[in-house]
């Protein structure tokens, strides 16, 4: 887990033409997004459209990537982040268990003090349609960003906590970071993309955090 500073990121929609600020206060961010090997050791399962022990896992829901979160904190002791039913989750934000990122965390630490669209040269930080060769690729692949953080961009897209936008589409939640079937213009910081926390997609996955 890396340590992610304080910081003050602006985020904006594309379709509402509208942008708000958020403060961000110090959190801890997995340098990798949560693998198949890891998900199998905390699950049991091993989802995901290829098979590969340091494969980044996909083909995980919301709600998937929630119970692995409450189930990762149980076997290290810690308090589970939410609290699930069969159709709310809530989150305890004085738990010290883990959870996903916000989508403000998500865009500050991707950024790590950077202002541009990227925190580098695409191909040298991402596995995107340019260079994937159609398929996921091993974590820890490409070049970190100043924090320590591993395939922020490209790869699989991220789950974060937060709804896309309820008045238009309900309980739809915000992915962040494009993944390795995109095409470069979806692979920047600031680029939101939404799905139903019910679906699972092959090139969605999540990366943990904690407070």
């Amino acid at each position: 887990m890396v340590t992610i500073p304080a910081g003050t990121v602006t985020l904006s929609d594309r379709r509402t033409q509208r942008s708000w600020t958020v403060e961000v206060a110090p959190f801890r961010m997995a340098a990798v997004p949560v693998t198949q090997e890891q998900y199998h050791q905390v699950t049991g399962l091993r989802p995901g459209s290829g098979r590969g022990d340091r494969l980044p896992v996909d083909s995980v829901s919301w709600w998937d990537a929630l119970r692995f979160c409450n189930a990762l904190s149980a076997q290290e002791g810690l308090t589970p982040a939410y609290r699930l039913d069969d159709e709310n989750a809530e989150w305890d934000d004085t738990a010290d268990g883990y959870r996903l990122p916000t989508e403000a965390e998500w865009e500050h630490a991707c950024r790590a003090g950077s202002t541009g669209p990227r925190y580098g040269e695409l191909d040298e930080i991402a596995w995107y349609r340019g260079n994937s060769e159609g398929r996921m690729h091993e974590v820890g692949g490409k070049r970190p960003n100043a924090w320590g953080l591993y395939d922020m961009l490209g790869n699989t897209w991220d789950w974060c906590w937060d709804i896309y936008d309820a008045e238009i589409y309900g309980s739809y939640r915000v992915l962040r970071g494009g993944g390795w079937f995109d095409e470069h213009w979806s692979c920047r910081a600031s680029v939101r993309r939404r799905s139903h926390p019910t679906l699972r997609l092959d090139d969605v996955g999540f990366r943990v955090a904690r407070s």
